[in-house]
């Protein structure tokens, strides 16, 4: 497929996402987040054989939020070991809400995975005595290619002075010997990844340095190990969208992972990453436009994940 005919699928998926977005509202509860135009939409794809397709609006810097999630996890499996991990945090779909405390005030003690607000929570808190945000910020630069990825000191102020709900969900957990370290230093270090700020070209660099697992295309530089990639993509597939992820796997098929602030990364393995940008979110928290996005590449591209799959056993000729 040529440049002329991806670029006029791309056309197609913006005009479908630009139809989503009067369905959605913008993030309320950080108030600095209710600031964004709701009808920004920025579509960033970037291969593995160094092609890049943008629609939109792809240099709109936002934050970074529950993306952050895939770059701390990235960071504790390679410093602590996924055996430490996983004793403290599952890899199930969680079926609440991204910051809800049901079930672990109800029916268990750990965090159902680390892409909810409880999981990640406690990832973060496992890293306090291992590395240090600057540390942080430097190494998520290098993921997502982006020298310019640096803290929203408003977004920032904003989400740590409405973080009560986090903090309640930071304190039952270290109520239940999950979270052992300083509980307000977990809280400081997670809302600052989540106020790292990103742009869609940037998603999309991140998204393609996880599909050529864990090298950066750019310098040949390996970043994550293979086990850590393998790890991060499939709790992406099954839990990357909250409680749609389970839907979301089924109709699009693609690892992804969603923020708050409006964005989107897929990772397409062996062949591409997707960033996408547009700050109207759904009821579930997911970046509405999003959807209608994926939806129609994931057809037009066949980058369903056995689809994908299905084109590689066609290729491999019998001996």
């Amino acid at each position: 497929m040529d440049r002329k005919e991806i670029n006029a699928i791309l056309e197609e998926a913006i005009a479908l996402g630009k139809e989503a977005i009067p369905n959605g509202e913008v993030a309320s509860y950080i108030p600095e987040l209710s600031k964004a135009d709701k009808n920004h939409l920025g579509l960033s794809i970037y291969t593995k054989d160094g092609r890049r397709y943008n629609m939109g609006d792809t240099d709109v810097r936002f934050t970074i939020q529950s993306i952050s999630k895939i770059i701390t996890l990235a960071v504790a499996l390679e410093a602590c070991g996924p055996e430490e991990i996983f004793a403290k945090v599952d890899v199930e779909p969680s079926g609440e809400a991204f910051n809800s405390l049901i079930d672990l005030d109800t029916t268990s003690n750990k965090p159902k995975n680390p892409m909810i607000n409880s999981g990640a929570l406690t990832v973060t808190s496992l890293l306090l005595n291992k590395t240090t945000f600057s540390e942080m910020r430097v190494f998520a630069r290098k993921l997502c290619q982006d020298p310019e990825m640096d803290l929203d000191k408003a977004v920032f102020n904003s989400e740590r002075a409405n973080i009560s709900r986090n903090r309640a969900i930071a304190y039952l957990l270290e109520s239940k010997g999950i979270i052992e370290s300083d509980v307000e230093d977990t809280l400081d270090l997670y809302t600052k990844m989540c106020s790292l700020t990103v742009t869609a070209n940037s998603l999309a660099n991140l998204g393609l340095t996880l599909a050529n697992d864990g090298i950066d295309l750019s310098t040949g530089t390996r970043l994550l190990k293979t086990e850590t990639v393998h790890m991060i993509k499939t709790i992406m597939l099954t839990c990357g969208m909250y409680d749609s992820s389970g839907e979301f796997a089924v109709h699009v098929g693609v690892p992804t992972k969603s923020g708050v602030g409006g964005g989107l990364v897929s990772t397409v393995d062996k062949e591409m990453g997707i960033g996408i940008f547009s700050p109207s979110l759904d009821e579930k928290g997911n970046c509405i436009a999003g959807r209608p996005v994926l939806e129609h590449l994931s057809k037009e591209l066949k980058l369903h994940i056995f689809e994908w799959q299905s084109r590689i056993v066609d290729q491999v000729k019998p001996v």
